[in-house]
């Protein structure tokens, strides 16, 4: 059975939504949950499913070894990133190399990159004029939004969509296909 850790900053429902999927399979179990944000809900939910969160800051992150430690210790094989907004360090993208993933509320390469997250995805888009958006789950490299796409799922972009009526869209793709895809990646079906 292989471990996952989740990084994330923010509310945690898909992390949420990926802790529930794996914890009646045998393929995988969600071990930790990693957090740069002291105040983020996802520590509650994490906590409330009973899997250890774990808060680090900055420094933590970049100039040490403290987190690869972390993911060491919980014998960490697949990091998937769930609303998690900072660039992965080095020291991480070598040792789990093709075994991080990312899940972006568009289709890339269109709308990604540096603070290209959440609603201003959403406004974008809808400003764009783009006739559909949808969800883009990829494996993360040293530049945001710029890993080898692995799944892709659309939805239309209706003339009176907002950012809060596109974004429940791209949520309801999220939780129908983030889970199912982490696990034909740790499988072997997706790549």
């Amino acid at each position: 059975m292989s471990n996952i850790a989740i990084f994330a900053s923010g509310s945690g429902t898909n992390a949420e939504n990926i802790i529930n999927y794996f914890s009646n399979r045998k393929t995988a179990k969600v071990a930790v949950v990693l957090s740069n944000n002291p105040e983020a809900y996802v520590i509650k939910r994490s906590e409330k499913l009973k899997v250890p969160a774990i808060i680090f800051d900055r420094h933590d992150f970049y100039q040490t070894e403290n987190v690869l430690g972390i993911l060491e210790d919980y014998d960490i094989n697949y990091i998937v990133l769930a609303g998690f907004l900072w660039l992965v360090p080095g020291n991480i993208l070598q040792k789990y190399r093709n075994r991080i993933i990312n899940i972006h509320p568009a289709l890339l390469p269109d709308f990604g990159g540096k603070g290209m997250y959440g609603e201003r995805v959403h406004r974008a888009v809808i400003k764009s004029g783009v006739r559909e958006s949808g969800i883009t789950i990829h494996h993360v490299d040293e530049v945001y939004d710029n890993g080898r796409v692995i799944f892709q799922a659309r939805c239309p972009v209706s003339d009176n969509d907002t950012p809060e009526t596109l974004a429940a869209k791209i949520h309801e793709l999220e939780y129908r296909y983030y889970p199912v895809v982490i696990e034909k990646l740790i499988t072997g079906e997706a790549g």
